[in-house]
């Protein structure tokens, strides 16, 4: 289970809205209806949270790039709406690496057909383990203008953080009412 909403900041406060993220396929699509949710041009966070496993947040500020911090990069990766947020960029890669290995590159040196070099197999187990950290990933500042600080957002658990995050910002009634 997955909960994801729109909290969009105006001239009389917030306004939240519950979103459906099955027709979101990239970054570029998660910004485009976040800016939809706002007439003006201002601040609309995307908050969400995956069975109490991780949250995410992605802020977006008009025709700026859209700023993202998820807790842990891990726990996202393995979910479908994770792998939206983890971006090549926000995990140190390289753009456009792909985890799967060039074919001519491959060392086809008769363990291919079940026999087991440990070696290898330990090398290539532990250098995949890495790529994704079990720890928080991108911008630690994305609410800090709002009042939740680098060490705050850090601090905290995912199973309530979406409601911390709202209650900092004066909008927890607004975000309750979509959940």
């Amino acid at each position: 289970m997955y909960f994801a909403a729109l909290l969009a900041r105006t001239e009389d406060g917030w306004e939240a809205s519950d979103t459906e993220l099955d027709d979101v396929e990239t970054l570029s699509d998660l910004a485009d209806l976040a800016r939809e949710a706002s007439p003006e041009d201002d601040t609309v966070l995307v908050l969400i949270e995956q069975e109490d496993a991780w949250f995410g947040v992605v802020r977006v500020d008009g025709e700026e790039d859209p700023r993202i911090y998820v807790s842990d990069a891990a726990a996202a990766a393995r979910s479908a709406y994770g792998e939206l947020l983890l971006t090549d960029e926000l995990l140190g890669r390289e753009p456009g690496a792909d985890d799967v290995p060039d074919l001519d590159a491959l060392d086809l040196d008769g363990t291919e057909d079940g026999e087991s070099d440990s070696e290898d197999d330990d090398e290539e187990e532990g250098g995949s383990a890495d790529a994704v950290p079990h720890s928080p990933v991108g911008d630690s500042e994305i609410l800090d203008d709002l009042g939740i600080g680098q060490k705050e957002l850090r601090a905290l658990d995912a199973d309530d953080a979406l409601s911390s995050i709202a209650e900092a910002l004066g909008a927890s009634e607004v975000l309750e009412t979509v959940r």
